[in-house]
């Protein structure tokens, strides 16, 4: 089987594109923290959600609450040629050519969640969560120029999360849970041909997996504010599936067909701290999240020996974001709410892809409730995403180690941006 050294962080998502966390996180999960961009989310505790951010929460919600909410997004993604290029045996280079490869991304982009807690004593809770905290669907073009780099990614992520919370006393309460997550991933990306001018290979990846991670948290309610710390595991993948050659030509036809492989892939730790202080009417809501990206630094494709016949050197760095944000009670039935936040990049110069595309992002959000009855509240935000343009230079060879080796360079600019609507309704039983 060939060894293709070629960028693979698809099989983990597309789902690093400009309209997202960091990396290939999604943030969104709940439409309340939308609306004050996710500053004081491991604190504030206001529904069901606070599940997904500190489970610890739940001590603040009485009897029976539900909250289930969708994200809509519009996302706007362009990549720009700066020169990409490939060679032929001998040593010709000549440019990729091909397109832009448009807007990759299906409008409108949609991301469910859902959470429901209980009350079971005056110390003690359980809750579940239902979420999607990577997930996306990324299609370029046919023969863009940055094709031997990435066509397709498909990535469906589905976390259930069962969770317990104790009040330990007046003041401080403690959570946690288990994160059981389910990942399918689908890519596809060119395969250049030996023969100036002749079409395309193609690769295809396709592979699942099941595994296990857990978080705690810890709420504490102080004379002057109430804070909160939340801890989530990273998950350690071994996506099962298969790669797939096809429409190799000349000397390299007897590479089609297809092999088993299992990728495994390290999903990184993420704490979160938050604060809210109160002020009458108003809360001010502030935050910081660390993510432990450096644990994502290959991304490699096994055969059932353990060797490795796909690799993609990823070097992902640790990021911070910071949010800091506001709410106000114009009365008992509706409440107003913005907030900011800055969130890094962990991809680095010489590393990044087409297929994470990805840049530093600064939100801009605004969101409502509305307390129709004294059970049910239903909330609304808005959210604008400004996504840094980013240059992504990478070489790759492939067909190593073979006299067809080929150097694939793919010389682009990233540019995004991201309008994001999201509402829920949250109901006390």
């Amino acid at each position: 089987m060939l060894r293709l050294r070629i960028s693979l962080a698809g099989l983990l998502a597309a789902a690093a594109t400009p309209a997202l966390a960091g990396g290939f996180y999604l943030q969104e999960q709940s439409p309340t923290g939308v609306g004050r961009a996710f500053a004081g989310e491991a604190a504030i505790a206001d529904n069901a959600a606070t599940i997904f951010f500190n489970p610890a929460g739940m001590t603040r919600l009485p009897g029976f609450q539900t909250d289930s909410g969708i994200h809509v997004l519009g996302l706007q993604a362009a990549q720009a040629d700066r020169g990409s290029t490939r060679n032929f045996p001998g040593g010709a280079t000549a440019p990729t050519g091909g397109g832009t490869g448009g807007n990759p991304f299906d409008q409108p982009v949609v991301v469910p969640s859902g959470y429901a807690s209980l009350q079971l004593s005056d110390r003690l809770w359980v809750g579940v969560g239902v979420s999607t905290p990577f997930g996306l669907v990324v299609v370029y073009d046919e023969g863009w120029f940055g094709r031997y780099d990435s066509q397709k990614s498909d990535l469906k992520a589905y976390n259930f999360q069962p969770s317990a919370a104790f009040k330990v006393n007046d003041w401080l309460s403690i959570g946690g849970g288990v994160d059981i997550q389910y990942i399918a991933a689908r890519l596809t990306s060119a395969l250049p041909n030996l023969a100036p001018g002749a079409p395309d290979g193609r690769l295809a990846i396709r592979g699942d997996d099941i595994s296990v991670g857990w978080n705690v948290g810890v709420l504490a309610d102080l004379k002057f504010a109430r804070v909160g710390a939340h801890y989530r595991s990273g998950i350690d993948h071994r996506l099962d599936g298969d790669a797939t050659l096809s429409g190799l030509l000349g000397p390299l036809a007897a590479r089609n067909g297809e092999v088993p492989g299992i990728a495994p892939i390290a999903l990184p730790d993420i704490v979160r701290a938050s604060a809210v202080v109160p002020l009458g009417k108003a809360r001010l809501l502030g935050g910081v999240t660390w993510t432990n990206w450096s644990r994502f630094q290959r991304i490699t494709v096994e055969d059932a020996s353990g060797t490795a016949f796909i690799e993609s050197d990823q070097n992902y760095r640790d990021t911070w974001s910071y949010n800091f944000g506001g709410e106000y009670d114009i009365n008992a039935k509706f409440t107003v709410r913005a907030g900011v936040m800055y969130d890094e990049t962990p991809t680095v110069d010489g590393f990044r892809t087409t297929r994470v595309p990805d840049g530093d992002r600064t939100w801009a959000s605004a969101g409502l409730t509305w307390r129709a009855t004294p059970k049910l509240a239903v909330n609304a935000s808005y959210a604008h995403v400004f996504v840094a343009s980013a240059d992504v230079e990478r070489t790759d060879p492939i067909y190593v180690g073979t006299p067809a080796e080929t150097l694939v360079t793919t010389r682009s600019r990233g540019s995004g941006n991201v309008d994001q609507f999201a509402t829920s309704v949250s109901y006390r039983f």
